[in-house]
């Protein structure tokens, strides 16, 4: 069993990644004979003579509730099935197997939360490890929103579509002329950039994302980029 001072000390995700190494190999594990085997009368567990606080064991629960959440257990269909009994899913034995794999797990958590629904087709296909597609579809969700806010023509493509759109020197339909000069032009140079190096380069030529922490960065700057661009759009609806 972990030992108690890492249980307390440990980030979660790294405390729930050493719990399912020490249950790996059960196909009959569940996290009350864990739970079980942490009161303080046993003071022992795995072999070890250890005391566990209330506290301790609420963190391996925690620990255990995240290993659920993330898919890296499942039931156990082992007869007689109790219903309650888990055991290590085939995420988690590639987890255990490769743990490069677990940049996968940390990069699905920076993408857990809402997203913008333009981003739909890139999230949809990051889920399918398709991670340049994924940025691809994230950028070009920006650039149709922009040109769709700012108005400007179909024949306005890539990095000159965001520099039309964010103009401070010549009227740009989506610049926020109530800002300074070079807040501006630094929102100009923000969507500019972007596109720039996110989208751009995929649309002409194969962009190889091995590190999907990488790809789910990219989405989320888009879903940052399709929020300013709708509060530009707010602001040229506005009478």
């Amino acid at each position: 069993m972990i030992p108690a001072a890492d249980i307390e000390s440990l980030p979660l995700p790294e405390l729930a990644l050493r719990l399912l190494a020490d249950v790996r190999g059960g196909n009959q594990i569940s996290v009350r004979s864990i739970l079980m085997g942490m009161r303080p009368q046993s003071h022992m567990f795995g072999g070890a003579a250890q005391t566990y606080t209330q506290a301790q064991q609420e963190r391996v629960a925690d620990a255990w509730a995240w290993l659920e959440s993330h898919a890296l257990l499942a039931p156990s269909v082992v007869d007689p099935p109790t219903g309650k009994a888990q055991r290590v899913s085939e995420l988690g034995e590639q987890l255990l197997r490769d743990p490069a794999a677990t940049s996968r797990v940390w990069a699905q958590e920076r993408l857990s939360g809402d997203l913008a629904a333009e981003l739909a087709s890139a999230r949809a296909n990051f889920d399918r490890g398709d991670y340049e597609t994924a940025a691809f579809a994230a950028m070009k969700a920006v650039e149709v929103a922009v040109r769709e806010a700012s108005g400007l023509a179909n024949d306005q493509l890539g990095v000159p579509l965001m520099r039309a759109a964010f103009n401070p020197s010549k009227n740009g339909p989506l610049c926020d002329h109530e800002a300074e000069g070079g807040e501006q032009q630094a929102i100009a140079d923000l969507f500019a950039g972007a596109i720039g190096a996110y989208k751009n380069p995929a649309s002409h030529r194969t962009v190889h994302y091995d590190d999907p922490m990488e790809a789910a960065e990219v989405i989320q700057l888009a879903d940052l980029l399709l929020r300013i661009g709708k509060r530009a759009r707010a602001r040229t609806d506005t009478p």
